[in-house]
C-alpha cells in the first residue's frame, strides 16, 4: 500500500483501532493484523506476541455465518497490513470487505486456502469448519508464520519463534484429542449437534456425524420437518443420549429434537464457532478444544 493512499484511508479509519477486540494501542506504529474471526485472532495472537498490533473483528460468542462489520471496521481492514480471513464461505457477511481489502492492496491470507479441505456429506459444498481439528491449525500456522514474521521486521526471529512453540502445543492437543476419543467405545462414538460443524474433528478421529439439527453449513438456514423427523428416527435407532448444542446458537432446535426422541436425551453445549468471553472456560482456541474434547467424552461414554 502507497504511502499517501495510506494517510487517506486511516483517516477515514481514525479511531478504530480503540474499538475493536483484541486490537493493540491506538498509537502504536507496529504493524497491523485484521483477523476476521476470534478463533483465528486468538492463533494470530499467540504468534504474534507483542511485535503487531492484532485486531480481531468478531467479539466472543458472535455468529461468524452472520457477523457484519461497521463502516469504521472496514475502512480499517483496508489501511492494515495484513487481513487474516477464515475462507470458505464461513464469514458471510463480511466477504465483500475481505475482498475490498484485497483490491486495495492490503496482504490478504485465506487460512482455508492452507488446509485440506473437506465437502459436507450433503453435497453442500466445503466445510468451512477446520479448527476442529488441530492437525488442520498445525498447517495454518505453517502458513501464517512468515507472513507474520516478515511483517515482524527486527522481531521475525521472535515470531518464528512463537509460532515453532504453538505448533507444539498443537500437536499435543491432538495427541490428547486422540486419545480422549479413542476411550470412548465405537459404538457410542456419534454426534448429534445444531448445525455441521465437526466434519474435521469426525474425520480425524474416527467420529460417526450422526446428523445436525440444520441441514448445511450455515446457521442462517432452517431444518424441514422430514429433516427433524430423520434425525429423531436415527437418535432412536442408535440410542444416542446426549445432543450437542453450540454457543453460538439457540439451542431450541436440539431440546426439540430431545423431547421428539421420547427418550432421555441430556443437551449439552459446546463451544463451537466463537470463543467463550475472557475469563470463561473455552476463551482460547487451545481451551476452547480441550473443553469441547472433555464434554464430548463424557457426552458419549456409557
Amino acid at each position: 500500500m502507497s504511502a499517501l493512499r495510506r494517510v487517506a484511508v486511516v483517516v477515514a479509519a481514525a479511531g478504530v483501532l480503540a474499538g475493536v477486540t483484541g486490537c493493540g494501542a491506538a498509537a502504536s506504529d507496529r504493524p497491523t493484523v485484521y483477523v476476521t474471526t476470534n478463533i483465528l485472532g486468538d492463533v494470530v495472537t499467540e504468534i504474534a506476541g507483542d511485535r503487531l498490533d492484532v485486531v480481531t473483528l468478531m467479539a466472543p460468542g458472535a455468529d461468524p455465518h452472520s457477523f457484519e462489520l461497521s463502516a469504521q471496521q472496514a475502512a480499517g481492514m483496508r489501511a492494515a497490513d495484513l487481513v487474516v480471513a477464515n475462507g470458505l464461505g464461513l464469514e458471510e457477511g463480511l466477504i465483500q470487505h475481505v475482498d475490498a481489502a484485497a483490491d486495495e492492496g492490503v496482504e490478504v491470507v485465506v487460512a482455508g486456502d492452507h488446509v485440506d479441505v473437506l465437502e459436507y456429506a450433503d453435497g453442500a459444498g466445503p466445510d468451512p469448519h477446520f479448527w476442529t481439528d488441530p492437525a488442520q491449525m498445525i498447517l495454518v500456522v505453517d502458513a501464517l508464520a512468515p507472513e507474520l514474521a516478515e511483517l515482524a521486521g527486527d522481531g521475525a526471529d521472535e515470531v518464528r519463534s512463537a509460532a515453532d512453540v504453538y505448533r507444539a502445543e498443537l500437536s499435543d492437543l491432538d495427541d490428547d484429542m486422540a486419545t480422549a476419543l479413542a476411550a470412548v467405545p465405537t459404538e457410542h462414538r456419534a454426534l448429534v449437534t445444531n448445525h455441521h460443524v465437526f466434519g474435521y474433528l469426525a474425520h480425524r478421529y474416527d467420529v460417526t456425524l450422526l446428523g445436525a439439527a440444520i441441514p448445511g453449513g450455515t446457521t442462517l438456514a432452517a431444518p424441514s420437518a422430514a429433516d427433524l423427523q430423520e434425525l429423531v428416527d436415527a437418535i432412536d435407532q442408535v440410542g444416542v443420549r446426549t445432543i450437542f448444542a453450540e454457543s453460538s446458537s439457540p439451542d431450541r432446535l436440539v431440546q426439540v429434537l430431545a423431547e421428539e426422541a421420547d427418550r432421555d436425551v441430556a443437551v449439552v453445549e459446546l463451544i463451537t464457532e466463537s470463543l467463550a468471553a475472557p475469563g470463561e472456560p473455552g476463551d482460547t482456541y487451545l481451551d476452547m478444544m480441550r473443553v469441547n474434547t472433555t464434554r464430548i467424552t463424557e457426552g458419549l461414554s456409557p
